[in-house]
């Protein structure tokens, strides 16, 4: 059977709970969380964020596919020519990555031109794949979420950088 990545949309800050009861379905879910500071008038404090609002990844088979969809809070899976779009085992492996390192990163939807496609050759980010730009006058390295319009942009320094063909 085969098993693929998809996108689902969700209802607006509904996500934690589709997560869970994703899991409770015992289907295979991502929900990729950032830390962030958030402050109040009287303090501050660390949070777990959504890095893309309204949306949770699974890893499904067509038998599953109505299972997931049928699940209380989500909306719809995001789709390609009027079919669920499957997201590369990659770009899933790219974001834990990212999540899991120190880099400083931002998401941005900025639909950038593609560029020169490179591959992280050394660092914790060692196999990520992406493209080299210019953003915000820095050389950076763009990860693109395909169908789900976000990217992830990641100062990493060229030495670690290798061309890809």
């Amino acid at each position: 059977m085969v098993y693929n990545w998809y996108a689902l949309y969700t209802h607006p800050r509904a996500e934690k709970k589709v997560y869970e009861r994703l899991l409770k379905k015992n289907i295979e879910v991502f929900f990729p969380l950032q830390k962030k500071l958030r402050q109040w008038k009287d303090r501050k404090k660390w949070i777990d964020e959504p890095l893309f609002r309204s949306y949770i990844f699974v890893k499904i088979s067509e038998k599953e596919y109505y299972e997931a969809l049928n699940t209380l809070g989500i909306v719809r899976y995001i789709t390609f020519s009027g079919k669920a779009a499957p997201i590369p085992d990659w770009q899933i492996i790219a974001i834990k990555q990212l999540l899991e390192s120190n880099h400083e990163f931002e998401i941005t939807c900025s639909d950038f031109k593609k560029g020169e496609h490179v591959k992280v050759a050394s660092g914790v980010l060692k196999g990520m794949k992406g493209e080299l730009i210019s953003f915000k006058n820095e050389k950076k390295v763009l990860v693109r979420i395909d169908h789900i319009s976000h990217n992830l942009v990641v100062n990493i320094p060229l030495t670690q950088l290798e061309s890809v063909k």
